[in-house]
């Protein structure tokens, strides 16, 4: 069963370009890189670090210390009912935590084809507009707004 506790992770470019995924088991759902914690002591960061690699191939280890950033922001959702089998029963909301990272210019992006079967880099605006979730768009214009 699912954790009720996730991260969603704003991946961009020094020239505000966004990366988003599209979802293999929702054709037209865009979105950033999410997941839930694998364990209810998971440290948010290293979850957020382990949903990178596991969804896009980037290896954050391999950027520079400060590349990850803790958006220090979460939100509660409700869990859409057709995930909800995912969870124990009873389960209806969701805890998101907000994470940004920054990479180079040449980033390669390698998608696990069961999660994700395509990938575009857009301008800030544009992403946050295509994403399903309005809470996802929230978190890039968010992002953006600070710097």
């Amino acid at each position: 069963m699912k954790i009720p506790i996730s991260v969603l992770v704003v991946i961009y470019k020094s020239n505000r370009d966004v990366l988003l995924i599209e979802r293999a088991d929702r054709a037209g759902f865009w979105q950033s890189v999410t997941g839930s914690l694998d364990a209810l002591d998971e440290d948010l960061a290293l979850a957020a670090i382990r949903e990178v690699s596991e969804e896009t191939g980037i290896a954050v280890d391999s950027l520079p210390k400060d590349a990850l950033q803790n958006m220090h922001h979460q939100i509660e959702y409700e869990i859409y009912p057709e995930w909800r089998f995912r969870y124990a029963p009873g389960v209806t909301r969701n805890i998101e935590h907000w994470f940004a990272l920054q990479v180079p210019e040449d980033t390669v992006v390698k998608l696990a084809p069961r999660e994700h079967v395509a990938y575009e880099w857009l301008p800030y605006q544009e992403a946050a507009r295509k994403c399903f979730s309005r809470s996802n768009g929230e978190a890039i214009l968010k992002l953006f707004s600070a710097s």
